[in-house]
């Protein structure tokens, strides 16, 4: 597939500008909380940086890297995006920014009032399940695919709703910690839950849903927010669909997909709170006073 790939170009496969755009935003987080940092705030720790370069690393593999441009090709692919970007990408930067850049966001005009009420953690689980749910409806899917605008609002619009989502657990200031160790813990399960409907849907369906990938007109049109007009063009002719990369038969593709997206998100969940329930554990642990010790007495 790699060398079929190839048809496309170096543009569409790397995404040069994409990149220039993650290095910037990596240069100016390694400016302001480096040489450009006011004095009395701390820099980042060495697990914050690590947290926040490897989000920009996993942000540019699936929206730069040729994982984009099979994620237009295979529903496989798509899936996979789709569970890196909003389940593990926002975990990385919330974790990776300090506390006083969080502070001045969350003080920002215009902001405040929007995030004071999104971060809510039953606004924010039930928003971005909701649309997460919706955007794979076969109509908005088509859609959001069918237009570059509509793609970027769309796609970017759910990635802040995961953000508020995944601040409920993982909350950068102390005044929006609303949730216990445990309410957390079953916060992340219904999340669970509330996912399970749209994977089911792609996972059971007894017919391909999507006409981006099983029809030659619409897919042409999404792979459009990829490749360059004058390559796609010049290509055109001699593609019929999806089907000359993969042998895959389009309904196993997107059976597949929904299966990656429901284990990929049981991983991540998993391993959340497990890290959340040892965390806890070990605090409460710390705060039990210790036996008293033994009195030895001479004999």
């Amino acid at each position: 597939m790699w060398l079929e790939l190839q048809i496309f170009g170096f543009r569409a496969l790397w995404s040069p500008f994409y990149l220039i755009f993650v290095l910037l935003l990596s240069a100016v987080y390694f400016y302001i909380t480096g040489p450009g940092r006011k004095k009395g705030t701390d820099r980042p720790s060495g697990a914050q940086q690590f947290m926040f370069y490897t989000g920009m690393l996993l942000l540019y593999i699936v929206k730069g890297s040729p994982v984009d441009l099979l994620g237009h090709i295979m529903f496989t692919a798509h899936m996979t995006q789709m569970a890196i970007y909003y389940l593990l990408f926002p975990i990385l930067i919330i974790k990776g920014l300090p506390t006083w850049i969080w502070e001045k966001v969350f003080e920002m005009k215009g902001l405040k009032a929007v995030l004071t009420l999104l971060t809510r953690p039953l606004i924010a689980l039930l928003l971005f399940n909701a649309l997460f749910s919706m955007y794979h409806m076969p109509v908005i899917f088509d859609f959001t695919k069918s237009s570059e605008i509509a793609h970027a609002v769309i796609t970017t619009v759910i990635l802040f709703t995961a953000f508020c989502m995944w601040i409920s657990v993982f909350p950068p200031l102390e005044r929006i910690d609303r949730l216990s160790p445990i309410l957390k813990i079953g916060f992340i399960f219904a999340n669970g839950v509330l996912i399970t409907p749209a994977c089911g849907l792609i996972i059971f369906a007894g017919s391909p849903l999507y006409e981006t990938y099983s029809e030659a007109g619409a897919w042409m049109q999404a792979m459009s927010l990829c490749v360059p007009a004058d390559v796609l063009n010049g290509i055109s002719a001699s593609l019929s669909g999806p089907n000359y990369f993969t042998p895959m038969p389009l309904i196993e593709d997107q059976q597949l997909g929904g299966i990656i997206m429901k284990v990929t998100q049981e991983v991540i969940f998993g391993a959340i709170i497990a890290y959340i329930f040892f965390s806890w554990f070990n605090r409460e642990r710390d705060t039990i006073d210790p036996l008293p010790s033994q009195v030895q007495t001479d004999s």
